[in-house]
């Protein structure tokens, strides 16, 4: 079997306020025609579809009408939820669509009932919350290892009965991977962290989550966004990754690269010699993110930056020599500090210096996490251990 191997096309994300939709709709384009010109017999989707559980109508549209081409084409589609999707409107009408080869599998009693193309039986396994899909589906620790196991297990017992290669679409984070700023962090509510062994006698593992294309064992493998959407992967190459797997279960791998509406550029220097530098002359037509170093901060920098770099969209200022905290905006100063950190800080500055004690860090963490878990389970994120019951409907109430 041959099938293209994706994830985290979060559809409707913005970039530094720049919105990203014409930049993924042509990345879509070329999917489609990539999967046409390939003759690839499935596209895999691992999570992330969308950048937020609401998504926005031109970011619904642009998936319609994706899968639409692609099913046209002859190509089933097999997606699965991620933590930024919402695991219950992603899978709305799931069942009508598989009738058509568009495999929407949100759910993990789902995942054991595999998608069989071509003589490869396809494991769509959705992004799990461990504080909420812990106990539904008896995993002993609130870990994502934990339930990565526990939704694992009846898989690989399908697997060695069945005796066919074998492909899970997963949603985490293994151990090994290279993360970068755009990711959500999924580390609260348990560790993250999941080994590859977890993966013990499958196939190919096609993994989502992280935005950067890399091997992190044998048979697991990410994909990484085909669009990127941090200035930290200014040096990722971006794409899919075609997949030939044989009747041995033995994958070929190769990349297809995407094409980039606009490259990206990390600039730092004195403003003038930003504006003078031969060897910027590529960064003219790049999304570009500046980090001044004049001694004092140049008036109107933004707009000096722009004559000649004119999709300039993000500028520090970092004095050389004298980095202090004050000289950082303050979105960077927040950037290395998690959600606690900066609570206990405010905190502390408003009592006039005087720190959150242990008790009070205990009261911001545990009230931290309850907000986190409530928004999870309003907008579906990770809450895929068990489908969702419809309500009774009696003879009178239908009346």
């Amino acid at each position: 079997m041959r099938f293209l191997h994706t994830s985290d096309w979060h559809l409707g994300r913005a970039f530094n306020g720049v919105g990203l939709l014409d930049a993924q709709a042509g990345v879509l384009d070329h999917l489609v025609a990539t999967a046409v010109s390939e003759r690839v017999g499935a596209v895999v989707v691992s999570g992330d579809i969308y950048d937020k559980a609401l998504p926005n109508p031109d970011a619904v549209a642009l998936l319609s009408e994706t899968l639409g081409r692609l099913v046209d084409a002859g190509v089933a589609v097999v997606l699965t939820s991620g933590n930024h999707d919402s695991a219950i409107r992603l899978g709305f009408a799931s069942g009508l669509l598989a009738r058509s080869g568009v495999h929407i599998r949100t759910t993990v009693p789902c995942a054991a009932d595999p998608v069989v193309i071509d003589g490869v039986a396809i494991y769509p396994l959705p992004y799990l919350e461990p504080a909420l899909a812990a106990e539904p589906l008896g995993a002993g620790e609130r870990t994502h290892a934990a339930v990565l196991r526990a939704a694992l297990a009846p898989i690989q017992a399908d697997i060695r009965d069945r005796g066919l290669p074998s492909v899970v679409m997963a949603h985490a984070f293994v151990t090994g991977g290279a993360g970068c700023e755009s990711e959500r962090d999924i580390s609260a509510g348990g560790v993250s962290a999941v080994h590859p062994d977890v993966f013990a006698g499958i196939s190919y593992v096609a993994m989502g989550h992280l935005h950067g294309r890399q091997q992190v064992a044998d048979t697991v493998r990410y994909s990484g966004s085909p669009v990127a959407m941090s200035f930290g992967e200014a040096n990722h190459v971006k794409g899919y990754t075609l997949v030939d797997l044989g009747a041995d279960g033995a994958a070929s791998v190769q990349l297809v690269a995407a094409p980039v509406a606009r490259p990206l550029a990390v600039l730092r220097g004195p403003l003038a010699e930003l504006l003078a530098d031969p060897r910027h002359t590529p960064a003219e037509r790049a999304w570009v993110a500046a980090t001044l170093t004049d001694p004092t901060r140049p008036l109107g920098a933004m707009e000096t930056l722009r004559r000649r770099f004119p999709h300039a969209i993000k500028l520090d200022w970092a004095p050389e020599g004298a980095v202090t905290q004050a000289s950082r905006p303050y979105a960077a100063r927040l950037a290395d500090r998690d959600d606690l950190e900066v609570c206990c800080d405010f905190l502390q500055h408003v009592r006039g210096g005087v720190s959150a004690g242990p008790a009070e860090r205990r009261l911001l963490r545990a009230a931290l996490e309850g907000s986190r878990l409530a928004r999870a389970q309003r907008n579906g994120e990770g809450n895929a251990a068990r489908p969702r019951t419809p309500p009774v409907r009696h003879d009178d109430e239908v009346a």
